[in-house]
């Protein structure tokens, strides 16, 4: 379409003029295209605020010299077959950016993680209930949205919550949010003041230390082992930090668990200095052996864990949807805070996961995805250990969403470049470090293997490259 069209009564050209030379233009530098459908005169005389007969007068040149192609009642288009035309308005380029997004929209690539499987997801069901709550809907879904979120979702979650994780909730201590990325700008905004220290797992989530960076929190990283965060260390190198922040049942990216002498001594930790704990629970519904793990919120006594979760990771990214519980206390400071960052994923979106928590569908899926990524991993885990079994460490974790392999040799940042050559995005394991020597190894996704054969397929790229 033409660019928004400002009338200038003092060229010395009459106005359909200028409105004749704006067609021209858009259709020289490609925003109009051979065989795209113009306003109707009646329509666009309307928009512009000009009289019919002007914008009339312009369409009947533009028709005359070529331009355009009347087809009566099917109104009229860019005359088809239309040779390059040049327009006598040199335009300056568009400036260019080398700046490359976290996320582009493209389709993901093989092993990539951080997502669900993206074939197995119900689209029909999400369809119909989608469908169902347009339907269904008055005007709380045209009216300005809670700033908390969705009442009945937040119900939903708290009750889901008290059923799996352990974790005893009101829907008002329930705040939703627009990613997991949103769920840390709300505490920062709340609670956290420039200059507070904050312990981050060594290594850890890279997203979760860039946010906490940009609200001006001191990183302390405090190194992670078989038995996840060592809070001995942490209090060692930061006895006064305000925050923590840990992923304790499936720790990112090394997939250990934070064990339960460690839990008590973190609670204990933030108990007597007043501090605060932000749990990241991002992918604690996947458990290969054993049940899943209780939360570290559901040990919490004294109210100093803010316990996160996810819809992104257990349905599909493109929901922008997480939720986090903050203490009874909090909630007023809390709802103050969301109610001035606006930070509101769309009501449609949070409807339909009510319904699709209420009437069963979640639980049915997290059971059909548990054994699909249980089959999943191991033929990733098959396939690697034949086609490189010499050349990696493979020690698949308990559960998660994700493999960690290690490299007995090369430099693993090397290979992940070369690897997103072929159409295969694994992540250097050494970029997860912030000060620690770091260990060499690939972060891989495996819940969109589709196949045993997909796996090998991969793996033997994968190896070539290697």
């Amino acid at each position: 379409m033409i660019a928004p069209f400002q009338l200038d009564r003092c060229q010395s050209a009459p106005i359909y003029r200028q409105l004749y030379q704006r067609f021209r233009e858009s259709i020289a530098d490609g925003r109009l295209r051979p065989g795209d459908r113009v306003p109707a005169v009646r329509a666009l005389a309307a928009e512009l605020n000009l009289a019919r007969g002007t914008v009339d007068a312009a369409y009947q040149l533009l028709i005359g010299e070529g331009y355009l192609t009347a087809r009566g009642a099917a109104g009229t288009v860019v005359t088809p077959h239309l040779a390059t035309v040049s327009s006598p308005i040199l335009h300056p380029p568009l400036a260019s950016t080398a700046y490359q997004t976290t996320h582009s929209g493209a389709q993901p690539l093989a092993l990539q993680m951080g997502l669900p499987a993206l074939d197995a997801f119900p689209r029909k069901l999400w369809t119909r209930l989608a469908g169902r709550q347009l339907r269904q809907s008055g005007v709380e879904g045209l009216v300005y949205p809670d700033p908390r979120g969705h009442a009945p979702l937040r119900a939903a979650i708290a009750t889901y919550l008290g059923i799996s994780r352990g974790i005893t909730c009101h829907p008002q201590q329930i705040f939703v949010c627009a990613g997991y990325r949103a769920c840390l700008d709300l505490i920062s905004h709340t609670l956290m003041q420039p200059g507070d220290s904050c312990w981050l797992e060594e290594p850890g989530y890279f997203m979760a230390r860039n946010a906490l960076q940009e609200a001006g929190a001191q990183w302390v990283p405090v190194p992670v082992d078989d038995q996840g965060l060592d809070v001995a260390q942490g209090i060692r190198r930061a006895p006064d930090a305000r925050f923590a922040v840990v992923t304790p049942t499936h720790q990112s990216p090394l997939g250990v668990s934070l064990s339960l002498p460690r839990r008590l001594a973190l609670l204990d930790w933030a108990n007597r200095r007043g501090s605060w704990i932000i749990e990241d629970d991002y992918d604690s519904e996947y458990r290969y052996q054993g049940k899943p793990l209780p939360a570290l919120k559901s040990l919490d006594q004294q109210g100093r864990v803010l316990y996160t979760g996810t819809f992104s990771k257990v349905l599909f990214p493109g929901l922008r949807l997480a939720y986090l519980v903050v203490p009874v206390e909090q909630s007023e400071a809390f709802a103050r805070q969301a109610d001035r960052l606006h930070n509101h994923c769309p009501h449609l979106l949070q409807a339909t996961v009510t319904a699709f928590l209420n009437e069963g569908h979640f639980a049915r899926h997290l059971k059909k995805m548990r054994s699909l990524y249980a089959r999943r991993r191991q033929w990733l885990v098959e396939a690697l250990q034949q086609q490189l079994g010499e050349r990696l460490l493979i020690n698949p974790q308990a559960g998660g969403m994700h493999l960690v392999v290690g490299l007995r040799e090369g430099d693993d940042v090397q290979l992940a470049q070369r690897a997103r050559t072929v159409g295969i995005a694994v992540e250097p394991l050494s970029q997860w470090y912030l000060e620690a020597e770091p260990r060499h190894g690939l972060v891989l996704g495996f819940t969109n293997i589709s196949s045993a054969e997909q796996a090998t397929a991969v793996a033997l790229r994968l190896a070539q490259i290697i």
